[in-house]
């Protein structure tokens, strides 16, 4: 098996790429604040209009659907816009902000798939790829590794927007002539599958809606890489009330007299939410009277009952364990190897929602389009949802995952490509960022997955312990 040195070498031998000196800041906002105004609300806009109808219309909604609409709509839905990365948009991932996170990854990718005996015939698979980013540094690094590069015969990924599928494109060097767009006369120009520019030799690039739509070579072994994915997946939240019987928070119109609890001075989320529901927005929570089916559904289970007190909140993403499922299956099936790397803990949390709008917090229910809206990842989750179905390891705090795999080592070879004084700053600026336990470096975790009947055990991760394999799957919520 080729050791870690060697691939790190292998990496450290390549010269540096563009870098942006310019400082940015990442998606984590600790001490940011809401931002607020006082002035006239605007006229509302289409899907503002079109979420007021739909809850007129059916009563409260629950939080995720709420986030669906604002989202993924077809009428102004955040991520169907446009530029809402990088400095001219709402938020910066790792990727945006340093080559070495892509390249730390693809030596990750590169480890075990010596690990697995080099297969021939592997495919990267990317969910919620952003601009592409992260993509392209990763085949950019993988060409130091020739049979490697060589394996990979496609790379696929899950994005639903017609934008971000543009972005994309255009990032991993898709020549126009080699693309065909989806058919759809409502649709046209978003891409289908086309050929990279990026990498070596002819990389074939497939864009699907869902990760069930993939469909590989059974001899093909899937490179999975989920960053930024699970945060943004709809949650639902409750609050629990007497006799064990958890209250659901949903989204009513701000000037409704619901027969549903007003909830605004009692409902938290990662900033204040009573301040929230009296500052310019169109919505507001409410408490559901009566348990909802979502709570019987969702909290069916015995712990949600016994490690939860009155008044406590939890915040619950079905959709988040179906797609974990579905993934722990499929790299099982297909002997393939995955890597989350999300913001979140390894515990159930409550008030987490929240919007990110030009780089600070926002009201999560104001001017719903017009920001991202995200919650931490439950870990432990996602981790009980691939339980039997695939190995999992970690999470681990992503400070540890990139110095274990070398980026250290990798700053000091671009720092060495250049001497100008401004560059090598940024360089260690965008480092720090990375790692730094004040920064990106602890609330960003890494974890892990690879086949159910596999015996290795991933680079950096150790075997779990029995304490940690006994230890509840959900926590007490520390208040």
């Amino acid at each position: 098996m080729l050791g870690r040195t060697a691939v790190s070498r292998g990496l450290l031998q390549s010269k540096a790429l563009g870098y942006a000196a310019t400082p940015i800041r990442c998606r984590l906002f600790s001490n940011s604040k809401i931002i607020r105004t006082t002035s006239t609300k605007e006229d509302p806009t289409p899907l503002t209009k079109h979420i007021r109808d739909t809850i007129l219309a059916t009563g409260p909604i629950s939080i995720a659907k709420y986030m669906q609409l604002a989202l993924t709509s077809p009428v102004g839905g955040y991520y169907t816009q446009g530029q809402v990365f990088g400095r001219s948009g709402d938020f910066v991932t790792s990727p945006e902000i340093s080559q070495m996170f892509g390249e730390i990854m693809a030596v990750w990718y590169v480890l075990h798939w010596e690990m697995l005996g080099r297969p021939q015939k592997t495919a990267f698979v990317e969910l919620g790829p952003g601009r592409g980013t992260l993509m392209a540094d990763m085949l950019r690094a993988s060409k130091r590794f020739p049979d490697f590069i060589k394996s990979i015969r496609s790379v696929h990924f899950v994005e639903k927007s017609p934008e971000l599928r543009k972005l994309q494109h255009e990032k991993l060097g898709c020549a126009p002539e080699s693309t065909k767009n989806v058919q759809d006369k409502n649709d046209q120009g978003t891409p289908a599958i086309a050929t990279a520019g990026i990498g070596a030799g002819n990389i074939d690039v497939h864009w699907y809606d869902l990760l069930e739509e993939i469909k590989l070579e059974s001899d093909c072994v899937p490179l999975v890489m989920a960053h930024e994915f699970f945060d943004a997946l709809p949650i639902y939240k409750f609050e629990k009330g007497a006799g064990d019987l958890w209250s659901e928070i949903l989204v009513d119109v701000a000037e409704s007299s619901t027969k549903a609890t007003d909830a605004s001075s009692k409902v938290g989320t990662a900033a204040n939410t009573s301040e929230q529901n009296k500052h310019n927005s169109d919505f507001k929570y409410v408490r559901s009277r009566n348990v909802t089916a979502n709570a019987a559904l969702l909290l069916r289970d015995q712990k949600f009952s016994s490690m939860f007190d009155k008044g406590d909140h939890i915040e619950v993403s079905p959709e988040s364990a179906h797609i974990m499922t579905q993934l722990a299956e499929w790299i099982s099936a297909n002997k393939g190897m995955g890597l989350i790397v999300d913001y979140g803990q390894d515990w159930t949390q409550g008030d987490t929602f929240r919007g990110i709008k030009n780089h600070k917090f926002d009201n999560p229910l104001s001017s719903p389009g017009s920001m991202d809206l995200t919650a931490d990842v439950d870990f432990s989750y996602l981790r009980y949802a691939a339980k039997d179905k695939a190995s999992c390891f970690g999470p681990v705090e992503q400070g540890f995952f990139l110095h274990s795999m070398g980026i250290q080592a990798r700053l000091q070879q671009l720092l060495n490509t250049t001497r100008d004084s401004s560059v090598q700053k940024s360089l260690v600026d965008c480092y720090k960022r990375l790692t730094d336990p004040n920064s990106m470096g602890r609330i960003y975790k890494v974890l892990a997955v690879l086949p159910k009947d596999s015996s290795a055990v991933p680079i950096p991760f150790t075997p779990p312990t029995t304490e940690e394999l006994n230890k509840p799957k959900v926590e007490k919520i520390v208040k």
